[in-house]
């Protein structure tokens, strides 16, 4: 029953479906890319790890928040139903604690992209599951765990690759400001994350932010809050809790910046590419039949 009145909704082929995993910033920001396209786009959330740009995401429509990206607004989704309803919205994109296995059961996806970012952790081999699977960041490796891989590195941030692997996670982070990882406190445990602000306060440097697991984490400069975990997560060792942004009145903490366009327009790039070879592959076939 589920799975008709969720396939009643993609009754054309015009109506590619992208699922991302993951609801930071780049996963947003490619969504918001998508949608420009024509295409339904549905982002599954994963805890790990937190996120904490989320006036440029739409991980806060998990919370039923207010979550809106370049005019395009994320709308929590947790039955077939809402998810049909919010896909059925011009401009809508379906925020979702449903996992990967739970949304391929309804419909299979034109295309998958892993945007997780997740560093320091094995990456599973997504091919098959769509005609086209794309990977974010350190872990991928063409033929290997993905169709395609983008980089997310601060010196080749949206190179496209597309034989070979990403390059490893270095710890190193991109200047904003000039100002590198000095801008971000990180957790030394796994706890509670505990704070009563928000994003887009100035802050001064020593100021307490909030609590992880009892300890008060403060702001390491001067500037704006860009990004902090969300009040009451849980957050696990060595990932970021915040982020200052120290540019002043250039400061900016709504919307995509240009890293997340940078990587969404690969992702783009990386579907055309993708249709094109399969065109041709379709001709070839059929040239031979």
């Amino acid at each position: 029953m589920r799975e008709a009145q969720f396939a009643s909704l993609f009754a054309t082929e015009a109506q590619s479906l992208a699922i991302i995993l993951g609801t930071n910033e780049i996963a947003s920001a490619t969504a918001v890319r998508l949608t420009w396209d024509g295409y339904l786009v549905i982002l599954s959330h994963d805890p790990y790890p937190p996120v904490i740009r989320r006036g440029m995401a739409f991980h806060d429509a998990l919370f039923e928040d207010r979550a809106q990206v370049d005019g395009i607004t994320g709308e929590r989704a947790e039955t077939v139903m809402e998810i049909v309803g919010a896909l059925a919205k011009p401009g809508h994109v379906v925020v979702t604690p449903f996992e990967l296995t739970d949304l391929i059961a309804l419909r299979t996806p034109d295309v998958l992209i892993d945007a997780r970012m997740q560093k320091y952790r094995v990456t599973p081999d997504l091919r098959g599951i769509s005609r086209l699977t794309i990977g974010f960041g350190p872990h991928f490796e063409v033929g290997v765990n993905c169709d395609v891989a983008i980089e997310t590195h601060p010196t080749t941030t949206g190179k496209l690759i597309e034989t070979g692997r990403t390059a490893v996670a270095d710890g190193r982070a991109r200047d904003l400001g000039g100002v590198g990882k000095d801008r971000f406190a990180y957790s030394d445990r796994h706890g509670l994350w505990r704070t009563p602000v928000d994003i887009g306060m100035r802050v001064f440097k020593g100021l307490v932010i909030g609590n992880h697991d009892g300890a008060p984490v403060c702001a390491p400069m001067d500037g704006f809050l860009r990004g902090v975990a969300r009040d009451a997560t849980v957050v696990p060792h060595g990932v970021k809790l915040l982020e200052i942004d120290p540019r002043g009145r250039a400061a900016s903490w709504t919307g995509s910046d240009q890293r997340g366009r940078a990587i969404a327009e690969a992702t783009a790039k990386a579907i055309r590419i993708g249709a094109a070879r399969q065109k041709l592959l379709d001709a070839a076939q059929l040239s031979r039949g």
